[in-house]
């Protein structure tokens, strides 16, 4: 039984040598108790640090560690599909280098799994302890607006590590979207998942690559890639509009006819205006956005370029 350990990186120098000891101590413990073996996958996100030098270090003191490192920053969603790719496990886990998903519970993960009732464990924080409260809040409205919107539902606090057996594992790469956002696909791709819930753990190291644009960039993507609501939003928005400026034609016929037809009111005009046309702008970003999506799309560029991985330098040296 091999399990694959997927490590997304960007600029993780510092984090990790920490992880790699973490997860061989976790391996070593399953392959008493499991008789499991483990290979760790490391990929290298165009990290502007020593990440890659790293990747290289460990390849070359344990065999089991594999590295795939991109010609750029493509980016996380990116390097879970390289690794999912890169993957031979019969079961495939992804997991951040930072440590905030504990190698720990990957145990009871695979006790899981091994009962045959489920094909994916997967994770999700019951606080948010540590993190700014305004990032908290607005991430939990995240979850309530896309799961209102969207017919795949996904979990408040879920993260990306889950261990998922290999028959999920490949359901998932035939998803090669350009624009991906892995947790609306791994619940879009249905199949059985048991959920471990687990606090809140900082950082062993480094700096977090995530602020408050990024995430909100994240959080369309998942809304757009995942719903179409918003479109939907956008066509009533135009109807409820269109009946209220009928409403408003009637009305400034008929006080034209009662009263006569002043010349007040030029401010609110304008304000009305001003506000139709916000609202069009508005309507028109969104139609923009899933425009942008299928232009993007139908481009079939790949999802991500590899600079170099293990078996290359192996190849080399050879």
């Amino acid at each position: 039984m091999l399990i694959s350990l997927v490590v997304p990186c960007y600029n993780e120098e510092e984090s990790m040598p920490l992880f790699y000891r973490e997860a061989s101590r976790v391996a070593a413990e399953m392959k008493q108790s499991h008789g499991a073996d483990f290979e760790f996958i490391f990929v290298d996100d165009g990290s502007r640090d020593g990440t890659l030098k790293v990747a290289r270090q460990l390849h070359d003191a344990d065999p089991r560690v594999r590295y795939v490192s991109f010609s750029r920053n493509f980016g996380k969603e990116a390097g879970i599909y390289a690794g999912l790719k890169a993957a031979k496990g019969d079961y495939v886990a992804t997991l951040d280098a930072d440590l905030q998903d504990p190698p720990a519970l990957l145990p009871k993960m695979l006790d899981a799994l091994l009962t045959g009732d489920w094909d994916c464990a997967a994770t999700r924080r019951t606080t948010r302890k540590g993190e700014p409260p305004v990032r908290s809040w607005f991430a939990h409205k995240f979850y309530q607006i896309i799961n209102r919107m969207g017919d795949t539902e996904i979990v408040d606090g879920a993260r990306d590590f889950r261990l998922m057996s290999r028959r999920m594992t490949d359901a998932v790469l035939t998803l090669s979207e350009y624009n991906r956002f892995s947790k609306g696909i791994f619940s879009w791709v249905g199949f059985r998942t048991k959920w471990f819930d687990y606090e809140n753990i900082e950082r062993v190291a480094g700096k977090t690559k995530w602020n408050f644009w990024s995430l909100f960039r994240y959080s369309i993507e998942g809304i757009v890639g995942f719903s179409t609501a918003p479109l939907v939003f956008a066509a009533l928005v135009g109807v409820i509009f269109c009946i209220a400026a009928f409403c408003g034609i009637v009305f400034v016929a008929v006080r034209a006819l009662l009263f006569g037809d002043p010349t007040s009111g030029w401010p609110s005009m304008i304000c009305i205006l001003l506000l139709c046309s916000g609202v069009q702008l508005f309507c028109l970003g969104i139609v923009g956005e899933y425009l942008s999506k299928t232009y993007l799309e139908v481009k079939h560029r790949p999802i991500y370029i590899a600079q170099e991985t293990e078996a290359d330098r192996d190849a080399r040296r050879h």
